[in-house]
């Protein structure tokens, strides 16, 4: 006989390993119609289903909980407060799923055969005892074990337990005694049947579809409700709310604004990255009042061209046209240029009085601005002559003085490249790459973004990866990327608003229809004796443009001196960054090539002003040359920079121009004769394009006939608004204040006498504004503020400004991209850009002006200019390689790039291959910004929006949510599949609706404390997976935003169960008794956890320098312990 089993029966003692266990006794102990008393801490459900073909045949059960609570509130960060553990923590997972079945089971036994009471205080009573009476017959067993699967010993993996079986008649008698005893003392014991049976119903009741969506949400961010009820993050108790900015927003712009004042509070700040059009800049003034009224002193940094668009809401100010005047505004507004001054005046602001570290918070409008760390410019000694916009924001605002927190506001936060994004958050870790080391877990901001960039740039190569998908680019991503993103942007498109927030867009109004673009390519001349666009681009490439190019004609024995001078000396011969100045006089001549072209696709006028200003340089620096030839006692010095055309407009070639050293040539070291001569030949050829294009009146321009057959068709034929009203509006763009000057002097007259409608033209500042509209006795007529608001009086609320005229109104209105961004001129329905922007970008921004929520229009019309017909020819014009590798040097940076100039031209090659396809589709299509690339934008990382959800949901619904259950779940109907018709998915787009199969969403907890998977995880503890019904996986948990947003489709809004769902699903498990379909599904999502997390784990480890591995028993294995949290059934 087997001397384990000998030891046991001899024993009198129950301790779950060689000696038997509590379970044992009991199934050999209970018979039909025993009377049992009971004496436990837990009574859990999958102890009575182990037991349950006994325990249905006693007559009765009296069961004690020796607790009144299993969980106390010592530890707050729990979200599983309950009164009672009726679900076994040790339970197998796959039996979790029979929860519902097992629940109603042992309801139905308690309400028949079992009374339960409670010890009334804790730490009163803690010995376990059962007692089992058969007809006068009485058995006994107490100790340590409490009614549960591993305290009874009837799981695989059972606690260690000492209990003693009773074998004294007296002492069983005494132990009944004294257990009646306690029962019946209502001072120490109180009846809790009821409450136990509620509770269990919760386990097994059908649920609403919402309430398990929320219940997911209370899980996931219990680390947010806890950090918000210490009381350190935004609650709407507050002034803010009192102010007229908030009660200005619509709720998704209240939630965006919660958000990121919250990440600012957390992190110090916060990116702002909604798409275009749906108000940052209220967005913003919201924050920026939240922290004036903490007393926070505000700087404002914006390009220049949108200043007027922070300043009307200056109180001190004083103007009629803000609407905002009793919030009292305080902020002090600053232009990114001033960054690069020390002296003069910016408005009424003396910049040699700022005390630049003074402020607490600082926002930065278009922060993409300041996506290249350029560095300032240095003398030939390397000492700096000037700090750079991004050295003076980050060195004398952000690390100098009192603590900064800092607001980016960008749709574009990211051009091509992800360190774009990095140099941004450096404003935010005052340029510490560890600053979130401890609130996030990201060792290294610049390891952790060039892991993401190299994942990205490999996954975005066509030749290497033609079959990419973003699932695979997701899981390949580092999670601290994901968790980066997460904490600290709030982004938000134009399709998520109309999705999640559809109560509000029936209120507030939808966005318009947006009507095909219509594209138009006129002639330059109307009597065709300029040349085509095509053939002036072929000859403008062969010109030399030697003005540009002094270090071409420097004397061989001084081009290593001036080499040096520039700090642009190869090291060791290799061909590596930084580029010798000959070549980035070569990139910057590229630049001025396709400026000259830039300028003529915007107007033959700008054409001719750009040739004229080139040859009035060329001419000074001829007279400069011959004067030094004829007086040679000297030998005066050429700056570089006195060869440059200062008054250019082109953003892109004036960053170019500041670029490098401050270089400074010596005549006498330069071969003077040579660069006359081609300096005469580079002025007779750009001199007979000057004159041709002077020659081109307002009469043969075909470009401007063509736009004025546009407004006149638009004016004489005008659209209705959504109430009836006739709509003549015109909003005419132009890259270039001069194309746009010369149009409203071209228009103004004719658009007066014969249309008798208003125009106006703005381009930035007060006094380059003018309009035709000068009503009597209204003075402020040409103000910049004054002439947006009569140009779109509806959107600018101009009824409630008195002392603003009322009957009329402009209708044609021509401007720069001075007011592309941060403006609301939705009364207008029909935009025109006069000339291609070459970024797509600037494009859909223009758009953005018209296209808004809200509009009174029902639908908005997008006219084209292009230059010629042939867009593929366009696209491909010669020197824009040369143009951008200017550029290049300008975020150039030995610590980024040590990359040859070949393989620099190939990636830029490519990221012009990138912007021409999406030049090309803005022919023929309106496109959004997350539009624009085949990849992922910052949307799909941030899960703002649900913890904002969820803040609201639980200020009435906090308790029952706290006392919910685990292992919870409800059931859908699945968008594409035949129930589709219980539910209203009208408004999903078909490929939403395919996406969304029959399938279950997962909600697990991995067990334990397990430190360091977050580097894997960003939901670390949780894990969410969506697998369909044929038992692909089709969501892994690298894909967090994905899920929930499925999740919030099928159960957002559904607040009573899906009776039809809930009884099919029932019948097709026997109520719940096989499991075995979702047992497989559980089996799959668990396994597809295991295989992602050991591919990121690996790929963690080889993907950078300071990869850490998390323990190996905090990794998840095929032997973790998950809990179900929640589930959903899609049907």
């Amino acid at each position: 006989m087997n001397k384990e089993f000998t030891k046991s029966l001899k024993s009198g003692i129950r301790d779950n390993r060689h000696r038997g266990s509590v379970g044992e006794f009991l199934t050999e102990k209970i018979l039909p119609g025993s009377k049992v008393l009971a004496v436990s801490a837990y009574f859990t459900i999958y102890a009575y289903e182990a037991l349950k073909d006994h325990l249905n045949q006693i007559e009765h059960l009296h069961f004690l909980f020796g607790e009144p609570k299993f969980i106390k509130s010592l530890d707050p960060n729990k979200t599983d407060k309950k009164s009672f553990k009726i679900e076994d923590e040790e339970i197998k997972l796959s039996n979790r799923l029979e929860q519902n079945r097992i629940a109603r089971e042992c309801a139905e036994w308690i309400r028949q055969k079992v009374h339960i009471k409670s010890i009334r205080h804790s730490n009163l009573l803690h010995g376990k005892l059962y007692h089992i009476d058969n007809n006068g017959v009485e058995e006994a067993i107490m100790g340590s074990s409490n009614f549960t699967v591993k305290g009874l010993g009837l799981s695989l993996n059972n606690n260690i337990e000492l209990n003693l079986e009773v074998d004294s008649k007296r002492d069983r008698n005494d132990l009944k005694d004294w257990f009646c005893e306690i029962w019946n003392n209502d001072e120490i014991v109180e009846d809790v049947k009821d409450e136990v049976l509620a509770y269990l119903e919760q386990l097994y009741t059908n649920y609403c579809p919402e309430f398990i969506y929320y219940k997911t949400l209370y899980h996931l961010f219990e680390k947010f409700l806890a950090d918000q009820s210490k009381g350190g993050l935004f609650t709407e108790k507050t002034q803010l709310t009192e102010t007229e900015i908030w009660k200005t927003l619509f709720e998704f712009q209240k939630d965006g604004v919660k958000g990121a004042i919250n990440k600012i509070l957390a992190h110090n700040g916060c990116i702002i990255a909604d798409s275009v059009g749906l108000g940052k800049t209220f967005e913003a003034l919201a924050i920026i009042k939240y922290f004036e009224l903490l007393n926070y002193r505000v700087l404002v940094l914006c390009p220049k061209k949108l200043k007027e668009n922070w300043t009307v809401y200056q109180s001190y100010i004083g103007s009629e046209l803000n609407p905002f005047i009793n919030d009292r505004f305080n902020y002090t507004v600053l232009c990114h240029t001033d960054l690069s001054r020390d002296r003069g005046r910016s408005g009424d602001i003396d910049l040699a009085t700022i005390n630049w570290g003074n402020y607490d918070l600082v926002v930065i409008d278009e922060s993409h601005n300041f996506r290249n760390n350029t560095k300032g410019r240095r003398n030939e000694d390397g000492n700096i002559v000037r700090k750079s916009r991004y050295e003076r924001l980050m060195d004398d605002i952000i690390k100098e003085g009192i603590k900064t927190k800092v607001l980016l506001i960008s749709a574009t936060p990211v051009n091509i490249n992800l360190r774009d994004l990095r140099n941004q958050i450096y404003f935010i870790t005052e340029d510490k790459d560890d600053n979130f080391k401890q609130s996030m877990g990201i060792h290294s901001l610049k390891e952790t973004i060039s892991v993401a960039q190299r994942e990205f740039t490999h996954w975005a190569d066509h030749k290497k990866n033609p079959e990419r998908n973003v699932k695979d680019l997701l899981e390949k991503l580092p999670s601290s990327f994901f968790k980066l993103l997460d904490e600290l942007t709030i982004a938000r498109s134009r399709k998520h608003i109309q999705t999640y927030y559809k109560e509000e867009m029936s209120k507030i109004g939808s966005f318009p229809e947006r009507l095909k673009p219509i594209p138009i390519s006129p002639q330059i001349d109307t009597k065709g004796r300029f040349m085509s666009y095509d053939k002036l681009n072929d000859e403008i490439s062969n010109y030399q443009l030697s003005l540009f190019n002094p270090s071409k004609y420097v004397k061989t024995e001084y081009k290593d001196l001036y080499e040096e001078k520039a700090g642009t000396k190869k090291v060791m011969q290799l061909d590596l960054f930084p580029f010798t100045q000959s070549e980035r006089e070569h990139y910057l001549i590229g630049m001025m090539k396709v400026n000259f072209m830039k300028r003529l696709e915007s107007s033959i006028r700008s054409f001719a002003i750009t040739m004229g200003r080139t040859i009035s340089k060329i001419e000074d620096l001829e007279d400069r040359i011959r004067r030094f030839k004829q007086f040679q006692s000297e030998n005066p010095g050429l700056d570089f920079d006195d060869l440059t055309i200062t008054d250019i407009e082109d953003e892109e070639l004036k960053e170019a121009m500041e670029v490098g050293k401050k270089l400074t040539y010596k005549l006498a070291h330069l071969k003077l004769d040579e660069w006359l001569r081609d300096l005469q030949k580079d002025k007779a050829q750009l001199s007979i394009l000057h004159s041709t294009a002077q020659s081109i009146s307002i009469e043969r321009d075909a470009k401007l006939k063509e736009l004025k057959m546009l407004i006149e068709n638009k004016v004489k034929n005008p659209t209705l608004t959504r109430d009836g009203k006739p709509n003549k509006k015109v909003l005419v763009f132009t890259a270039f204040a001069d194309t746009a000057g010369y149009l409203y002097d071209a228009l103004k007259d004719w658009v007066s006498s014969e249309l008798k409608v208003h125009i106006a033209l703005v381009t930035g500042g007060a006094s380059n504004c003018r309009t035709t509209f000068i009503p009597k006795g209204y003075k402020e007529q040409t103000e910049f503020n004054h002439i947006l608001t009569n140009f779109s009086p509806v959107s600018k609320k101009r009824n409630k400004i008195t002392s603003m005229p009322q009957d009329d109104e402009i209708d044609i209105l021509i401007a720069t991209d001075c007011i592309s961004e941060g403006q609301n001129l939705q009364d207008c329905d029909y935009l025109i850009n006069y000339d291609i922007h070459w970024n797509p970008v600037k494009i859909i921004q223009r758009f953005g002006r018209i296209d808004r929520i809200g509009s009174i229009n029902e639908a908005v019309q997008l006219v084209n200019f292009w230059p010629t017909d042939d867009l593929n020819k366009y696209i491909n014009l010669k020197n824009r390689v040369e143009a951008r590798m200017a550029l290049v040097d300008i975020a150039a940076t030995t610590e980024d790039n040590i990359l040859n100039t070949e393989a620099i031209k190939e990636l830029i090659k490519d990221d012009l291959k990138y912007r021409d396809k999406q030049l090309l589709r803005l022919k023929d299509e309106v496109l959004d910004l997350e539009d624009l690339g085949e990849s992922v934008t910052l949307n799909e990382f941030t899960l703002d929006d649900f913890r904002i959800e969820l803040s609201k949901y639980i200020e009435a619904n906090r308790k029952v949510l706290e006392d919910a259950p685990l292992g919870l779940y409800a059931v859908v109907p699945s968008p594409s599949g035949e129930n589709a018709r219980l539910a209203d998915y009208s408004r999903l787009e078909k490929a939403t609706k395919d996406l969304i199969s029959k399938g279950v969403i997962f909600c697990l907890r991995q067990k334990g404390d397990v430190p360091g998977c977050e580097k894997v995880n960003p939901l670390q503890p949780y894990f969410l997976v969506y697998v369909r019904d044929d038992g692909f996986v089709r969501y892994t948990f690298t894909q967090p935003k994905q899920i929930l947003e499925m999740y919030r489709l099928l159960c957002s809004g559904k607040t009573i169960p899906y009776e039809a769902l809930c009884r099919l699903f029932d019948e097709q498990t026997n109520n719940g008794s096989n499991m075995k379909h979702y047992n497989e599904l559980l089996k799959n999502a668990v396994g597809a956890i295991v295989n992602t997390f050991k591919k990121k784990t690996i790929h963690h480890l080889l993907s950078g320098r300071n990869a850490i591995l998390p323990d190996q028993q905090s990794q998840v294995s095929e032997t973790t312990d998950f809990e179900l949290i929640t589930w959903l059934i899609i049907k």
